[in-house]
This record gives C-alpha cells, sequence and structure tokens, in this order.
C-alpha cells in the first residue's frame, strides 16, 4: 500500500501543505498520498488515532490542534518541549513521536532563502503565542547577539524570555532599542492591524519578518517605511514542510522550487 500521510487542522481546505507535500514527492521519487483532514474541534485526538489506525505513517498539524498533539504524543523531541506544540506527528512500532518544525523551517527559510544568518544579531520576536514559542529555541540556538521578546501584555512575553534565557517585556520597553531582525509572529496581521512599534525600531539593512503569508501586511508596510527589507511567511512554510518530510522519508526535498511555484500562482 502507498504510504499516506495528512495534516489535520479546523478549518482547514485552505491548506496548502498537500500540494507541498506532493511537489516533494515528484521531486524526490518518493511513493505517497498526502491529504487535509478536517478533525472536530471535540475530537482531535480521535481522528488522529483513526487515520493511524487505518496505516497512516505520520501527520502534520495546524491551528487550532498543535496544544493537543503535544499532549497526544508519547515522545517528544527537544524543540517538541520547548514549543509546548506539536506540529509533526510520525506514527510507528504502536507509538507517538511528536516534532516542531516551525522554528527550523523559520531558521532554514532565513539561511537558504534570505540569506541572513540570525548568528550574531539583535532580533526582536513579537508575541508571546504558540507562534513565537514554535521559534525561540531553534533562533537562541544560531546564538543571536540578542533575543528579545515584546508582546503587549508584558508578562507574558518576560514567561516566555524566561523559557529561551533571553530577555522580554511589553512594547513599551521597545522604546530606544534598534534591531536587525524583527519578527512578527502575533495575530495582528490577521486582523489587519500594526503592533505598536516605534519608528527607529530597524537598524540599518534590516530584515522585517512577518510569519503571515499571501498578502501585505500593516506590518511590511510599515517596514519598507522605514527602510528595511521585507519578507512574509511563505518560506517558513515550505521549510518546515521540508523538515517535515525530511523527518519521515530520511531525505530532504530542495524548497526554493516549491516556494517559487506558490509564487507564481
Amino acid at each position: 500500500m502507498t504510504d499516506r500521510y495528512a495534516v489535520f487542522g479546523n478549518p482547514i481546505s485552505h491548506s496548502k501543505s498537500p500540494l507541498i507535500h506532493a511537489e516533494f514527492a515528484r521531486q524526490t521519487g518518493q511513493e505517497l498520498v498526502y491529504e487535509a483532514i478536517e478533525a472536530p474541534m471535540d475530537d482531535f485526538r480521535g481522528a488522529v488515532l483513526a487515520f493511524r489506525d487505518a496505516g497512516g505513517r505520520g501527520a502534520n498539524v495546524t491551528v487550532p490542534f498543535k496544544e493537543q498533539a503535544y499532549l497526544l504524543a508519547g515522545e517528544r523531541s527537544e524543540r517538541a518541549d520547548a514549543a509546548g506544540a506539536v506540529n509533526t506527528l510520525t506514527f510507528a512500532d504502536g507509538e507517538i513521536w511528536g516534532d516542531n518544525t516551525d522554528g527550523a523551517g523559520l531558521v532554514n527559510d532565513l539561511l537558504n532563502n534570505l540569506d541572513f544568518d540570525p548568528a550574531g544579531q539583535r532580533i526582536l520576536l513579537l508575541g508571546a503565542g504558540g507562534a513565537a514559542r514554535g521559534v525561540g529555541l531553534p533562533l537562541m540556538e544560531r546564538e543571536p547577539a540578542e533575543l528579545f521578546v515584546a508582546n503587549r501584555t508584558a508578562y507574558k512575553a518576560r514567561e516566555l524570555s524566561a523559557r529561551f534565557d533571553c530577555y522580554g517585556g511589553g512594547f513599551e520597553a521597545l522604546e530606544g532599542r534598534r534591531f536587525d531582525l524583527v519578527i512578527n509572529a502575533t495575530a495582528a496581521s490577521l486582523a489587519g492591524d500594526l503592533p505598536p512599534l516605534p519608528e527607529d525600531i530597524f537598524m540599518r539593512g534590516a530584515l522585517a519578518y512577518d510569519m503571515m503569508y499571501g498578502r501585505d501586511t500593516p506590518f511590511l508596510a510599515f517596514a519598507r517605511a522605514h527602510g528595511a527589507r521585507t519578507a512574509d511567511g511563505l518560506g517558513m512554510l515550505v521549510e518546515q514542510a521540508a523538515e517535515a518530510f525530511a523527518i519521515w522519508r530520511g531525505v530532504r526535498p530542495q524548497t526554493a522550487p516549491v516556494i517559487a511555484m506558490l509564487r507564481n500562482a
């Protein structure tokens, strides 16, 4: 039988993951099928276990189930534990292993597609929710000069920064600070809003990165207006998928052609 994989979410019809993984499989000559499954809000566990019991080999997990996937996994990677969330499940020998590839996806996008190495850089991470938690450890592993977590609710920023042994606070703490990389991991872009940032937040030549993709957000417009170069999260989406594909299949696909294909589409 052809190996089966899936992405679970709710809603899920918008997901690009089936297209991405189909292209990875074509590119690497792997025989597999990958589908999108909308799990019931009240029975994510049941949906995943039914898929596994029907022969599923692995699954990706997107909102709002990443924390539930973390609890479902019997064994987890260090980066999954650091995030408190799982987006990649592997089923083998009756066990469920959980990983979080979001942070690796971000770092690989920066390194491979945007020619930006976080090592030695001053980084500002906006937000203290699940998206920010998923990328903190991989960013710190690159040994930046500074990682500062900023959030509207200051104590949440400080809690998250304590987890990654960095700095954190409310947006008011950003006055007088400047950064080489500013990452928007807040939900502000979903609502068409802009986090309250000082106008001089960007160092000369800084990169502004919005995890949202598929639209020109107020954050990206603000960054361009203040001299920063900009990037959306499409590359991160493809890179985190490539990380999951490599975990499952033992081969790493090329991401640049897939990113280009999605942009052209």
